[in-house]
């Protein structure tokens, strides 16, 4: 394929492969579910778009499409529609980074990824991104991200650091970015070190115990113990907690997800105060 097709083809879903190392998360659930639907009903109305395979015999690559295309194999279509691009893969990665960004929803490990990818790809064209340094040069605001600064860009791409289990956190928003830039410059033993601290404490650290923790590891300090001491000790204006093990919520209302409990807590709550309200209104009428 020499050049670029504008208008859709339809490509039969056995030929078409994932992008190599996308940053985005396809997932089996409510939305993916939705879109199966949707396509049963109306057929994929915004076509994928694919790119050529080097070295192949009629096979492409996606660059946007990935969730639609699970979607139609779910749904059971054996083609699916796709624009043709004949662009190389750093060309594609570009393209595949720039039409997710706008999404509602994306993940900070999804985010940290696409910038990741990105930036690699604009290193193979020779474009100017200063991450040899460590750093982001002041024309990565333009060339990276039209909205977010070239510090902020670095600050996602350190994420990638991390091990998957606290990416998993700050993707359950249960770690704030600046803690997890500061918990990427542990290294793979010393991350692994910390989660099963925080897994036996039931704490997650603070910017500032996470930027303690990267100082003493950089002064080669940092130890399992003094992990336990910092995590232990109180953050500054800390609220007191209610918790309640999630085994025990699910006895008393199995059909409720894990992310709805603390709205379904919240108004259980509610309802019992409105209960004994109504019992001390009672109890004063009939004295």
């Amino acid at each position: 394929m020499n050049n670029n097709l504008k208008s859709p083809v339809n490509i039969p879903v056995e030929r078409i492969r994932p992008f190599e190392g996308h940053p985005y998360k396809v997932l089996d659930n409510d939305e993916m579910n939705n879109l199966i639907d949707s396509i049963q009903q109306k057929g994929v109305i915004s076509p994928i778009v694919v790119r050529p395979l080097e070295n192949t015999d009629d096979e492409y690559e996606i660059i946007s499409g990935h969730r639609r295309l699970r979607a139609s194999v779910k749904a059971g279509l054996e083609t699916v529609p796709a624009l043709i691009y004949a662009v190389t893969r750093d060309e594609a990665a570009i393209m595949l980074v720039d039409s997710n960004l706008h999404r509602e929803h994306i993940l900070p490990s999804e985010k940290a990824f696409a910038y990741r990818l990105k930036m690699d790809a604009m290193n193979h064209q020779g474009q100017r991104t200063d991450l040899t340094c460590g750093q982001v040069g002041h024309k990565s605001r333009e060339n990276v991200s039209e909205t977010e600064s070239g510090r902020q860009v670095q600050r996602y791409i350190r994420l990638t650091y991390l091990i998957p289990e606290l990416l998993e956190m700050m993707d359950e928003d249960k770690i704030a970015l600046s803690v997890g830039v500061e918990l990427s410059f542990l290294d793979e033993q010393m991350q692994y070190d910390l989660l099963r601290v925080i897994e036996e404490l039931d704490c997650t650290p603070s910017y500032s115990q996470a930027w303690h923790m990267h100082r003493d590891f950089n002064e080669g300090t940092l130890t399992i113990e003094s992990m336990e001491n910092t995590l232990a000790s109180e953050k500054p204006n800390q609220k007191p907690m209610c918790k309640v093990p999630i085994e025990k919520l699910q006895k008393i209302a199995p059909k409720v997800k894990d992310k709805d409990f603390e709205d379904f807590v919240l108004k259980a709550c509610e309802h019992y105060y409105k209960y004994l309200q109504r019992q001390r209104s009672r109890d004063r009428d009939a004295r």
